[in-house]
């Protein structure tokens, strides 16, 4: 993608002062054929977003929806790596893609949403999609820094959601647990049937791992990243592929060729 002046891909961010829009402020200005024309922060007046053509939204959840509406309501292509993007909040930008005008190049609006941009943690994803069918067992744990605010990571809940349609078309069962009380919540969250345990500790920056278990065996797939800057790779990624993918993508995946046929 090139703008309409042939001056490469205009970018701007929002949540330009957080950790990971900080970095991401950083990455388009060190990558080739992008310029970043716009830092944008809580309470500043998004207006015509700098005259971006793509818009890369790390903001907070609350906030993430107006700014997203935002962006596809002036024809700007979105990427979004803020969490909290539950069903209903994907169906109302679905319907705001319907009624968007068109980008600068005239092509439709593209919005991808990342539950994580690090090529690593996709593949865990993907990895862990294809084994749960041949599993009796399976559960998630993510691990994070305490400044986090929500629970679980995104990346846990989509990983969840992806074992489960992967169980499901193979007609797989739930998974075994006995437990019939659990006052304190020990046994975690259960997403899409999924368990899922959070873990905030200093230290730590984005770590999850998924275990799988059979009679006699275990296999564990996890990921680590140990900086921000592991994200970076896929976010650029994102950036100068999103024109090309009109309409709402969920997950970096389908842009790198690995998501389930």
């Amino acid at each position: 993608m090139t703008n309409s002046s042939g001056a490469g891909i205009r970018v701007g961010v929002i949540g330009a002062k957080g950790r990971m829009g900080a970095e991401v402020c950083r990455a388009v200005e060190a990558a080739d054929g992008l310029r970043l024309v716009g830092r944008f922060d809580h309470g500043d007046d998004l207006g015509d977003l700098g005259g971006a053509d793509v818009v890369v939204e790390f903001s907070v959840p609350d906030a993430a929806p107006a700014n997203v509406a935002h962006c596809v309501a002036r024809g700007v292509h979105v990427v979004v790596g803020t969490t909290g993007w539950d069903d209903g909040r994907l169906e109302t930008l679905r319907r705001q893609l319907a009624e968007a005008p068109p980008s600068s190049t005239g092509a439709p609006v593209g919005v991808l949403v990342a539950p994580n941009f690090a090529i690593g943690a996709i593949l865990m994803m993907t990895f862990a999609a294809q084994a749960a069918r041949f599993y009796e067992s399976v559960e998630v744990i993510e691990l994070h820094h305490p400044d986090k605010v929500d629970a679980p990571s995104g990346t846990a809940a989509r990983t969840a959601r992806l074992i489960a349609e992967a169980r499901e078309q193979a007609g797989a069962g739930p998974v075994s647990d006995a437990t019939t009380h659990d006052p304190e919540g020990a046994r975690g969250a259960r997403v899409s049937g999924i368990p899922v345990h959070s873990v905030r500790l200093r230290g730590l920056v984005a770590h999850q791992e998924v275990l799988l278990g059979n009679v006699g065996e275990m296999l564990t797939i996890r990921h680590d990243s140990f900086d921000r800057a592991s994200f970076m790779p896929g976010v650029i990624e994102g950036v100068r592929r999103v024109a090309d993918h009109p309409g709402l993508t969920v997950g970096l995946e389908h842009y790198l060729g690995l998501a389930a046929p």
